[in-house]
Order: structure tokens, then sequence, then C-alpha cells
């Protein structure tokens, strides 16, 4: 149980790019009438650039005090299901920040389904290299305990459609949240 701990009754998603959490979140968000932020968009918004071009142009440390800057920003919202960017996690301080928000959950999927889901979208930059395969493998060997350090559960979406994951998140934030059906 996380009322007493977690006053915000937030759902924050971390994971690989393409583990679903924009999709999967907004649907959440929608089932349970709460507001969706996306911690890239926030920076985007910000910024007036897209990550790409963020990374481009300031590197990646840059963009990484931009995502932190973007998370205590969104420290006062309740009642939101909080899609983080696939490297958020990477700071110390932005998982703490993270499970101060609220309820972390893991998103995974296994590499061959997270490649097929990001392979043919050139707007990520950390796969815009010769063998995108093998950076993808890399960063997913590198993240995985940061992200297991933030999450407090972990879903699998490799073999889940949009309408079960939700629903799976759903019923976890009902247990570790206290809420009753009637919410």
């Amino acid at each position: 149980m996380l009322s007493a701990e977690c006053p915000h009754e937030n759902i924050v998603l971390v994971g690989f790019m393409g583990s679903g959490k924009t999709s999967i979140g907004k649907r959440v968000a929608k089932q349970l009438g709460f507001q969706f932020i996306d911690t890239d968009q926030v920076i985007v918004d910000r910024a007036g650039l897209p990550i790409s071009d963020i990374f481009a142009r300031d590197g990646e440390p840059a963009f990484r005090d931009l995502e932190t800057s973007a998370i205590i920003s969104i420290g006062h919202l309740k009642r939101c299901v909080i899609a983080t960017g696939g490297g958020a996690v990477l700071r110390d301080k932005n998982r703490t920040l993270l499970r101060g928000l609220g309820f972390v959950i893991e998103l995974t999927a296994d590499e061959d389904t997270i490649y097929d889901r990001v392979a043919r979208n050139t707007k990520r930059p950390l796969l815009q290299t010769e063998d995108p395969r093998a950076t993808l493998r890399e960063l997913l060997q590198t993240r995985r305990p940061f992200y297991d350090q933030a999450a407090q559960f972990v879903l699998d979406t490799t073999h889940l459609d949009h309408a079960a994951a939700a629903d799976a998140i759903i019923a976890e934030a009902r247990r570790a949240f206290s809420w009753h059906r009637s919410e």
C-alpha cells in the first residue's frame, strides 16, 4: 500500500523505448479519468525543439538536465499517468524523484518486440547508428538495472495488447493505492 508515502496517487511509467509507456499510458489515463503527462513532450514544449534536435545541438547530458527539470516541474501534480523517457532512470536523482511522484511501473518487452516497435522510427536519436540492433541490445543491458531500481512493479508487454496492459496496470495501481472499485 502506497497511499501514505505517496499522496499524489500518480502512476509513473518507466521502461525502454518501445515498451508502450505512451500508448498504454494514454489508455490508462483515459480509463481512470487522470491527466496524461509525457515528460518527453514537456521537454519538447519547453525547448521548442524535437528531442533529436536537442541531442544533436546540445548533446545527451544537456537533454538529461532538461529531463530532470521536467520531472521536478510536475512534482506537484496529482492523479496523473506519467510516461517518462527511456533514459529518465539513468540518474539517481531522477529515480528518487519518480518514486516521490507516484507508483512506478516498469514496462518491459523482449528485445525482438522492442526492435520491431522502434526500428523504423527515425526520431529515436540513440538508435541512429550503423547497427541499431546492437545499440538497442547494449542500451537494454545497460539500463535494465536502473529500471529495476526505480520500479515497484514490472509488466511485460511483449504479448499484451494495449487494453490488457492497461487493465493490468490499473489493477496493480488499485492494489498499491488501496483504491476501491468505485474510485
